[in-house]
């Protein structure tokens, strides 16, 4: 990994995938121009998925939630490189990568300063021919193998001690494979102990009843004993 610095923007990078990123590779508007964008997705932001050199990218801003949020958009107070969020999330995948976590791989992350305050963005690489749990459950049903390795990657998280800060239907992805995959580690980060675990999943479960009775997902109580016949099985 490499660092450079445009004034009062820093870039963390990955030269395999960025040789000479300049600041501009953080806004969708710059690939908007390039006609690089292959979609977006509307959250609490805009997630921007581009293309670069023949391969595809995910570009997000970090924003704030909860109340704060709603005076404070995108702003957090700087107290280090390594403490920002965009760096913290960077170093957390490249850890995971190295234990061979289904994660996404960064690529670059960006801080830009003001007086006290900076905003952060972050580039993934996108997981090929991939696809949230939510959106698959809002028509079909998912086998009791896929049950099952949901489960087990949970599990395998867990024993490497990765707290999921908001592990939730929406951030667990299947690929054209079925390989499960984790996503969205802001806040993140390696958790001591085990006591903190069942409460972990406690919030995944929820999640799928929260969904289940807003949306109707394909999901009922005998999927989350297959879940966690998985996640018991590591």
């Amino acid at each position: 990994m490499q660092e450079k610095t445009f004034g009062p923007q820093t870039i963390l990078f990955d030269p395999e995938h960025f040789t000479h990123p300049e600041p501009d590779i953080f806004n969708g508007s710059f690939w908007h121009s390039q006609s690089k964008v292959l979609g977006e997705a509307k959250g609490r932001g805009t997630t921007y998925f581009f293309q670069h050199n023949k391969q595809e990218y995910v570009l997000r801003h970090y924003l704030r939630g909860g109340l704060i949020g709603k005076i404070i958009h995108d702003q957090y107070v700087f107290n280090g490189l390594n403490n920002t969020r965009a760096w913290q999330e960077f170093k957390l995948l490249q850890h995971m990568l190295e234990l061979g976590l289904a994660c996404p791989k960064p690529v670059a992350a960006q801080i830009t300063k003001t007086g006290l305050l900076y905003r952060a963005d972050i580039i993934l690489a996108k997981i090929k021919q991939a696809i949230d749990v939510f959106n698959i459950l809002l028509t079909d049903k998912i086998s009791e193998k896929i049950w099952q390795d949901i489960g087990k990657t949970i599990a395998q998280f867990h024993q490497q001690n990765i707290y999921h800060h908001d592990l939730n239907i929406h951030n667990i992805m299947l690929d054209s494979q079925n390989k499960v995959w984790l996503i969205d580690f802001d806040k993140c980060y390696v958790k001591q102990g085990t006591d903190w675990q069942q409460e972990n999943l406690s919030r995944l479960h929820r999640s799928f009843e929260k969904e289940k009775r807003l949306k109707n997902i394909q999901w009922q109580e005998s999927d989350w004993i297959k879940l966690m016949l998985g996640y018991q099985s590591i």
